[in-house]
Order: C-alpha cells, then sequence, then structure tokens
C-alpha cells in the first residue's frame, strides 16, 4: 500500500488505533530458534534465510504459530536475506531476487491462512477457549544491519571500520529494500541497528528511492543510553524522528533489563510511537555460534517487564532472539486483558 506524506506519519497511530482500546500491538518473537526447534539446521552465514531455500514450509509454520499466540505484526525470514550472501553462497542474482520475494510471500500467505481460519470458525475474539481472532495483521520485511550479512557479530558490535561510510551502507542496502517493497510488504523493519552511522543510510535511502510504504528503526543496545557501538541512542532516534517515511522508533535484540531507561532516552529523541522486542537477556558468542545462558528472562517473567514498558511510553512489544510464541502469547493476553494499561 502507498502511502503519502500526512497519511505515512498517521500510519502506526492509526494501526495501533485498530488493535484495540489498550493502544498496543504485538510484534512476534524469535524466528531462527523457532525454526531449529522445528529441527532445522542454521548453522550457516545465511542463518534463517537459508530456509528460504531449504525449507520454506517451515518459515511459514513459524509464522502461523506466531499469528496463533497474537501477534499484530509478523516479521520476514529475510533479515539475513541479502543478494551479496546469496551470490556467495552460488546463488544467481535472479534467484536471490526471488528469495527475497519469497519472504514476503510465505509471511502474506501465513496471514491468509490465519484469517481463513478465522471465517471457517466465525471467530471474532481470542479467549482462554478460542484459538483464532481477526484482528488487523501486518507483514514487516526485515532488513538486518550490514553487520548481519557480515555474519560475524558484528552487528552486536557496530564496528564496521573507517571504510565504511553512509554511501556503502546505502549501495549495499539498496536493492533488497526495492525489492521487498515491490513484493508487497506492508512495511520495512530496519533491525537490530547497531550504529548511528547505518541509521542515517537507511533515512537516506528512504527518501532517495522515494519508498512509499512506512517504516521503523530498531537499534541494538549496550546498555541505558546507548546502541552496542556507544553511539548515545537519542542521537540515534532523533535521525529517525527526522525521517518521515519512519513511523516507529525502538530496541531489539537487547537485554530487557535495558528497556526501561532506553524507552526514556529514545523519548528525548523522538515522540513517535515505541517499539520494544528484546531478547530472552541472554548472551549471544559470536565466536562459538551460541547463547550464554546467563541472565536469560524466563517467559512467565517476561509480562510482567512488558507491563512496566507500557507504563514507561511504549506501545508495540515483542520479542527477539530465543524467545518464543510462548512469550507472545503472554504479552496477548497482557493486553487484551488491559494489563498494560499506563498507569
Amino acid at each position: 500500500m502507498g502511502l503519502e506524506g500526512s497519511d505515512t506519519l498517521s500510519f502506526m497511530r492509526d494501526f495501533l488505533d485498530e488493535c484495540g482500546s489498550s493502544g498496543c500491538a504485538v510484534v512476534d518473537g524469535g524466528f531462527a530458534t523457532e525454526l531449529e526447534r522445528h529441527g532445522a539446521d542454521l548453522n550457516d552465514p545465511l542463518w534463517s534465510a537459508k530456509c528460504l531455500i531449504s525449507s520454506p514450509h517451515l518459515v511459514r509454520r513459524v509464522h502461523l504459530d506466531y499469528l496463533d499466540a497474537g501477534a499484530n505484526i509478523i516479521i520476514t525470514a529475510s533479515y539475513q536475506a541479502t543478494l551479496q550472501g546469496f551470490e556467495a553462497k552460488g546463488v544467481s542474482r535472479e534467484e536471490g531476487e526471488g528469495l527475497l520475494r519469497r519472504s514476503v510471500e510465505l509471511a502474506r500467505e501465513a496471514r491468509q491462512v490465519y484469517y481463513d481460519r478465522c471465517t471457517k470458525d466465525s471467530c471474532d475474539f481470542l479467549s482462554d477457549d478460542d484459538r483464532y481472532w481477526k484482528r488487523p495483521i501486518l507483514v514487516a520485511a526485515s532488513v538486518g544491519s550490514y553487520g548481519a550479512y557480515l555474519a560475524d557479530g558484528s552487528e552486536y558490535r557496530g564496528d564496521y571500520g573507517d571504510e565504511v561510510t553512509v554511501e556503502t551502507l546505502k549501495d549495499f542496502h539498496r536493492e533488497r529494500v526495492k525489492i521487498l517493497v515491490d513484493a508487497g510488504a506492508d512495511l520495512i523493519a530496519f533491525e537490530t541497528i547497531p550504529n548511528k552511522l547505518e541509521a542515517q543510510a537507511y533515512a537516506e535511502l528512504l527518501v532517495e528511492e522515494d519508498i512509499r510504504i512506512p517504516a521503523w528503526f530498531s537499534f541494538s543496545c549496550k546498555d541505558e543510553t546507548h546502541v552496542v557501538n556507544g553511539d548515545p541512542i537519542q542521537d540515534c532516534a532523533s535521525i529517525a524522528d527526522s525521517c518521515s517515511q519512519v513511523v516507529a522508533v525502538g530496541v531489539n535484540c537487547t537485554a530487557p533489563r535495558f528497556i526501561h531507561g532506553l524507552i526514556s532516552s529514545i523519548k528525548k529523541g523522538t515522540s513517535k510511537p515505541i517499539i520494544v522486542y528484546p531478547n530472552s537477556g541472554e548472551t549471544y558468542i559470536a565466536e562459538t555460534n551460541q547463547w550464554e545462558k546467563s541472565s536469560g528472562v524466563a517467559e512467565d517473567d517476561f509480562v510482567s517487564y512488558v507491563g512496566k514498558w507500557r507504563q514507561a511510553g511504549a506501545s508495540i512489544f515483542g520479542g527477539c532472539c530465543r524467545t518464543t510464541p510462548n512469550t507472545i502469547r503472554g504479552i496477548s493476553h497482557a493486553i487484551l486483558t488491559k494489563q498494560l494499561q499506563p498507569q
């Protein structure tokens, strides 16, 4: 759906109103870890994008798992899907473009399957005994950072080196963004942004290419005031605030203990809706491709955090790495039962 200036600015707020009187929306949870739970082997530079080639049925299944759990926004399996990454694996340019489009198509198919189930069951609400609920659902096309393509953990550090400039990053992301937009995504999710440089590149790219669907910027942070490379999150939020195509600003793949403070810091740089979908609190060790289970948040504790984040000013909630459909189900239930109303 194409949007013009003023329509873009109201897009997310209108969507939040459509989601219910709570003014909140629910994003899905961890994707790659769910694919692995269903049997996928993701030990590959393409990570979850590998399943676009080998197991598209699993991609659709995980989307449906999150829709069944109550998600209003499902994020495509394109986080680590880049034309450059596909070419490095011997995939032709044409095939790579097709896989990017397929990531959006699979999410749209899952949404249609879910809506068909709603119609079949004539279900208009969700309670403990009802599985399906006809509600607003958006497909967000995931764009991972340049560091995600490098597959060396640098999206968790943001240290790209002096040779990587805003122009470098715009050229890297340009074609992928255009393909995902043309594939029919409802919005673009620029995720796990590790530094101010890449945020600036995204903001300029959206304008240069006259992207007509909205976007959100979501940053990866190391504490309550800084993204992972050390740039102040307030400065990053200000870049997002200056771009009319950006309809929400927030944080993902960050420890839950930092989120409350980060919301306060983001509010100093923007008045746009705030989105938070942290990981479970565990730490990813790039050298071993393993998660260190040091301070993970139990699923039954996650919702209590979300209530505090709502009071702090966030309105869109979900989970990132190592969170599950059970996490999202708990968040959705809390929203529906008005447990997350700000005080």
